[in-house]
């Protein structure tokens, strides 16, 4: 198992005792993403298989899509961000009671829907306030840091916060616009993702592999945000299959692009590595599989799966795994848990994505395996990393 010297100096304070769950933002989102990562799945699984019922607020269909976006993948960017922009800027998020408070408040809005004495509206504001509070606590650092461009994260959240909107408009039988907001929140995440990879890979490829010299080119970045976003907004506005199969198509050539100026074979040798350049390869298939669905050649729920569960869950994964062990005073070094959860995941969105168009008169089987795999692996995931997450640094500094 490949390990990364940190670089650290040795301890400068005396090792904190006892449990730290809200000493720094990765820590209670991280956690709560993983367990909900299990217990959405297990849910999902139960009631595809007609053991239990979903919550009536959102529909069947729609509660899946909606907890998996808004409620898993947005405890991770709140996990990353709320640590991120502390590292970026110097100046503190939130910790302690006030960090303990917004994790509540992400808490109820996956809870109240089950809650059948809740009336709706409150179900709506409830899950409506957590994405502008993440907002809210990220305003300060990130005006007042010397880097501007980390404000672009403010807008986004902002965008973020309205696709919610619109799901929760339709759930009150106000508009019907919730395919709306969970192609927007899904586009979203990928900008998201596209800018936290372009500065997480290469720097972590440099670092971690002898030899490697990652190339940075200001035109293919450029491409890259413009394509994704103009990808976004002709899905939002106009539709047009010709207009989004170039999109999609350029797309997945720019960030193949990517991936070739950062890619070293070495990459192989360390697992919390090549997880995040797989993560990125499920974006590119993603975007393929879209442009042949526009196509009329690929189902478009396998192609969107390619996409949050390759893409988004993959590369999330990846960077909980990279996060919580540098941000714990720990070498990057991965368990042997996590090396499977990481083999395990990659096959379990091939068996969603692909195994489904190949033998099709199987396919709820195939959402069975997938799902219960991604339930495995999340589990063995939490095994390695709930410790880590809920105890102090290991160097007896703060965070």
């Amino acid at each position: 198992m490949a390990v990364i010297p940190l670089g650290e100096k040795p301890p400068l304070h005396r090792p904190i005792k006892g449990l730290t769950p809200f000493a720094l933002g990765f820590r209670p989102f991280f956690s709560v993403a993983v367990l909900s990562a299990v217990i959405l799945l297990s849910l999902w699984l139960a009631a595809w298989s007609g053991w239990i019922a979903t919550p009536s607020y959102y529909g069947m269909i729609g509660w899946h899509s909606h907890e998996m976006l808004f409620g898993y993948t947005s405890a991770v960017i709140a996990g990353f961000l709320l640590t991120a922009v502390r590292n970026w800027t110097g100046i503190d998020t939130l910790k302690g009671t006030p960090l303990a408070l917004l994790t509540l408040t992400w808490l109820l809005g996956r809870v109240m829907p089950y809650l059948h004495i809740v009336p709706a509206p409150m179900i709506a504001l409830l899950d409506l306030s957590f994405l502008p509070l993440l907002a809210l606590a990220l305003y300060r650092p990130l005006i007042l840091g010397k880097n501007k461009i980390n404000r672009i994260f403010l807008p986004l959240i902002a965008v973020m916060s309205l696709a919610n909107l619109l799901v929760h408009l339709e759930a009150l039988g106000l508009v019907g616009l919730a395919e709306q907001g969970m192609d927007l929140m899904l586009n979203m995440i990928l900008v998201l993702l596209t800018l936290v990879s372009g500065r997480v890979l290469p720097f972590f490829t440099e670092k971690a592999v002898v030899g490697a010299k990652p190339r940075f080119n200001k035109l293919r970045e450029r491409l890259v945000f413009s394509l994704i976003i103009g990808w976004t907004l002709v899905q939002l506005v106009y539709p047009q299959p010709l207009a989004l199969v170039l999109l999609a198509l350029g797309v997945a050539v720019t960030q193949t692009w990517r991936l070739f100026d950062w890619y070293h074979p070495k990459i192989w040798r360390i697992p919390i590595l090549w997880v995040l350049f797989t993560g990125l390869g499920w974006l590119i298939i993603g975007f393929i599989l879209q442009a042949l669905a526009m196509l009329g050649r690929f189902a478009d729920s396998l192609a969107i799966h390619a996409l949050t569960g390759g893409a988004i869950g993959v590369l999330t994964m990846g960077m909980m795994a990279r996060v919580a062990l540098g941000h714990t005073g720990r070498a990057l070094k991965t368990f042997l848990l996590v090396e499977i959860s990481f083999i395990g995941l990659n096959i379990a969105i091939v068996l969603r994505v692909f195994t489904p168009a190949l033998v099709p008169e199987f396919h709820n089987l195939w959402i069975q395996l997938s799902g219960s795999l991604w339930i495995l692996c999340f589990t063995l995931f939490s095994f390695a990393y709930l410790p880590i997450l809920l105890k102090p640094r290991i160097d007896g500094r703060p965070g």
